[in-house]
């Protein structure tokens, strides 16, 4: 270690535990919601704008600020590994 710099606790291995799985099941449950979604109204909507999206000639711009701008960017990226500029 470096002069100075504060000295590593060990990690809590069942604290460690605990918090990954309340992490998956907090996704999860994200996830139930969104099959939930759509099968409940919002399967249609969303093939609507993937149709939109997939037939568009242009550039899809995607913005955001903050966090939103992290998954904007991640988003960019997915549509750009899809040949969507």
């Amino acid at each position: 270690m470096h002069a100075g710099s504060p000295e590593k606790k060990p990690l809590d291995r069942q604290a460690s535990i605990a918090s990954a799985l309340r992490t998956v099941a907090t996704e999860q449950a994200g996830i139930a919601e969104l099959a939930a979604a759509l099968e409940n109204g919002l399967a249609e909507p969303f093939a609507r704008a993937v149709d939109m999206v997939s037939r568009i000639d242009g550039r899809v711009i995607v913005t955001g600020v903050g966090k939103s701008g992290h998954i904007g960017s991640k988003i960019a990226a997915t549509l750009a590994s899809t040949g969507t500029p």
